[in-house]
């Protein structure tokens, strides 16, 4: 008998109550079984505007895989990079994760996640698109919803793309009876082609912006938002001068307020504060709340809607010494432990040193420890630096129902104003006047001097500007710079650019595995 377990099986269907996506329980059940077991009729669904929001905000909810659940991108392109180990209790904590970071990562321990998860959002958008013409809705509305569907399906392709690069490109539904076991693999620039497109057809029938005061539609995507998508794909695709174009657009006057209301904000640190969200420099971000008390048995299944990165980024065991009686109060931070993942390497720390980003990227626990104001428990490839940015502290613990561990509230920024300023400066060849002043705009915002720009220095900023935020590991690939600064860790050229297709996905498939796998 065929194999189901492969990207056909996330063709399910979320059946959705509630408003906010990022308060939303989800059914994460296959089609068919649905469809047997009579709980949802996909047929007899999307017929009015409420029906058809519900399926919108299903989409939206794959957005979550930037950070949440144990197999969160953020962590495990962190670990694969030259900025942080794998970390975590041991050398087997977590087979993916550690096999990624030391580049001994195969089909049989990659993570199915990171297939399956974005193609089950892909559906979702596919199923959204084929039954909403036909709601009884406002057509403006629709119009909206159906842009929105397009924009968010161009996302998850581009994961998967610069993930995998060999994937299939499915538009439509695909029903339990149809031979859905040979859909072969796409030309990647024909996905890239597909995705560029639709949002290009999408962009007009978006709002400009959304005000953060209105929070029933905060977090959706936008003109501004859109138009960032689309110039990180151009640019990823090697089209420099049409993702300068569209980035641009979404920067405006480098340091100024642009045309969709973003700013950088005036203090880098604030960024990483818990309850600072949206801030004028969010361009897409990750609703997380601890509001759905998320448990142990459906944690990573779409019903947990807490961030995973503070806990998995949080130090083991961490305390703080009580002072001896008549010495200084202890001023080390109050933190929550947590798993030990993404420990900074030395080479991070010392290529920070000096810069005022420094305090706010790393905590320095190593530097604590030695003077007696902490104890922790050191985990694997430990450095004694973690990521300040979402290292979990004590007052930002969970006071609704549910483990602390699965239910913090500090939301993810997929996409800021300050990666746009230098993706904008590198599709502009890093040079002339434009790139200096988006160069001289990221660093001013910290106090920093201008530097003449250049390629170099613009890689130089995005390693400090946004250190273990997900993006280091796919710049350097991008650049062509990944097999000189992780050949020591087993980095091979022509390989490990893209990864493994995980195994269940091929059996009895026309998929084929990804060169040298």
């Amino acid at each position: 008998m065929k194999n189901k377990r492969f990207i056909y099986k996330t063709l399910s269907v979320l059946l959705l109550t509630g408003i906010s996506y990022g308060a939303i329980s989800c059914n994460n059940s296959n089609l068919e079984d649905v469809k047997n077991t009579g709980t949802f009729d996909s047929d007899n669904y999307f017929k009015n505007e409420e029906q058809s929001f519900s399926g919108l905000v299903a989409v939206y909810d794959m957005l979550r895989k930037y950070s949440g659940g144990f197999e969160n991108e953020v962590t495990f392109f962190n670990g694969a990079s030259d900025d942080f180990f794998s970390g975590g209790g041991s050398s087997t904590d977590g087979a993916g994760i550690q096999g990624f970071s030391n580049y001994t990562i195969n089909p049989i321990i990659m993570p199915l996640s990171y297939w399956k998860d974005y193609y089950q959002g892909i559906a979702k958008a596919n199923l959204l698109l084929d039954r909403i013409p036909n709601a009884n809705m406002n057509e403006q509305t629709r119009k909206r919803f159906i842009a929105e569907a397009k924009v968010l399906r161009s996302l998850y392709y581009f994961e998967l793309l610069r993930m995998f690069k060999n994937i299939p490109l499915i538009l439509k539904p695909i029903l339990a009876n149809d031979d859905f076991y040979n859909i072969p693999q796409a030309n990647p620039a024909d996905v890239y082609a597909q995705i560029e497109s639709d949002i290009l057809s999408s962009i007009n029938d978006l709002p400009l912006s959304i005000p953060s005061a209105n929070k029933g539609e905060v977090g959706r995507i936008t003109q501004g938002s859109a138009r960032a998508i689309l110039g990180k794909i151009y640019l990823y695709d090697k089209k420099n001068s049409e993702a300068a174009t569209q980035l641009a657009m979404v920067n405006g006057t480098p340091g100024g307020t642009n045309q969709y209301g973003y700013k950088l904000v005036a203090k880098f640190s604030d960024l990483w504060l818990v309850d600072n969200k949206f801030t004028t420099e969010s361009i897409l971000e990750v609703m997380h709340t601890n509001k759905s008390n998320a448990d142990w048995p459906f944690w990573g299944t779409g019903k947990d809607e807490g961030n995973t990165i503070n806990q998995m980024v949080g130090i083991i065991s961490y305390g703080r010494i009580v002072p001896a009686p008549g010495a200084p109060a202890n001023d080390a931070p109050d933190l929550s432990s947590g798993w030990g993942f993404n420990p900074a390497t030395e080479d991070l720390f010392n290529f920070m040193q000096g810069d005022p980003r420094l305090d706010a990227t790393i905590f320095n626990a190593k530097q604590l420890k030695a003077d007696n104001k902490i104890s922790y428990s050191p985990g694997f490839k430990d450095t004694g630096y973690f990521l300040n940015k979402y290292v979990p502290r004590t007052a930002d613990k969970s006071n609704q129902p549910g483990p602390t561990e699965l239910n913090y509230r500090q939301n993810f920024i997929a996409i800021r104003l300050a990666d746009t300023y230098l993706m904008e400066a590198e599709a502009l060849g890093g040079s002339g006047a434009r790139a200096q002043a988006l160069l001289d705009a990221v660093r001013s915002r910290v106090g920093l001097a201008s530097v003449p720009v250049s390629m170099q220095a613009i890689k130089d900023e995005r390693r400090r500007e946004l250190a273990g935020e997900g993006h280091r590991w796919f710049d350097l690939v991008r650049w062509g710079d990944a097999p000189a600064k992780l050949g020591a860790r087993g980095f091979v050229a022509g390989k490990n650019e893209i990864l493994p297709i995980p195994f269940n996905e091929l059996v009895n498939t026309a998929l084929k595995q990804n060169p040298g796998y």
